[in-house]
């Protein structure tokens, strides 16, 4: 079998042969303080876990991923639990950032640092940021992801200067991975 070239195959092999990641931790504890309405959007969204979790509460979300397979197994999943989902197959790497404003932007698991900027400016007014993404801590036990993918221990709050931040935790988390997770508002 042949190494896949771009990112849009490596994340399409990683999705036919994985296992989904199951509900970002930072979205299980604190869905409460997400609005019951508005536009939101699941950066790097994958599989639509956590996608739909936000439509369930009454959102209107879309699932943004470079993956084909995993908008595929959200629209699939969206579908089973009855829950309307849009999925946008993207790749935010070379393509521009769906523009809000957007009353919530969750990301797990996907770090560019150049889409920090662009969260807090495509945030509505009052809006909600969740992210939750591993550091380098994280290679103390773990090899992926690699160092590149990771954040500088200590360093997501300097990224998101603009924001009000309303909660933030760094540290080996319940499924075993060194993330820092935060909540931030735009005031």
């Amino acid at each position: 079998m042949t190494a896949p070239t771009s990112d849009r195959e490596r994340w399409n092999a990683r999705y036919r042969n994985e296992e989904p990641a199951g509900t970002p931790l930072l979205l299980g504890r604190n869905l409460h303080l997400f609005p019951r309405s508005g536009k939101a959007i699941d950066v790097a969204g994958g599989d639509g876990q956590a996608g739909a979790i936000l439509a369930a509460r009454g959102l209107e979300v879309t699932v943004a991923d470079v993956s084909d397979v995993a908008l595929g197994l959200a629209e699939e999943r969206a579908a089973r639990n009855r829950i309307p989902l849009t999925t946008l197959q993207i790749d935010l790497v070379s393509e521009p950032f769906p523009a809000g404003p957007w009353d919530v932007i969750t990301c797990f698991n996907y770090l560019d640092r150049s889409l920090f900027p662009v969260f807090a400016e495509q945030l509505a007014d009052g809006g909600w940021l969740g992210l939750s993404i591993a550091t380098r801590s994280n290679l103390e036990r773990h090899q992926h992801p690699s160092a590149q993918y990771l954040l500088d221990d200590g360093e997501m709050p300097s990224l998101l200067e603009s924001l009000s931040i309303v909660h933030y935790q760094e540290g080996w988390s319940l499924d075993g991975r060194h993330t820092a997770e935060v909540l931030a508002r735009k005031l």
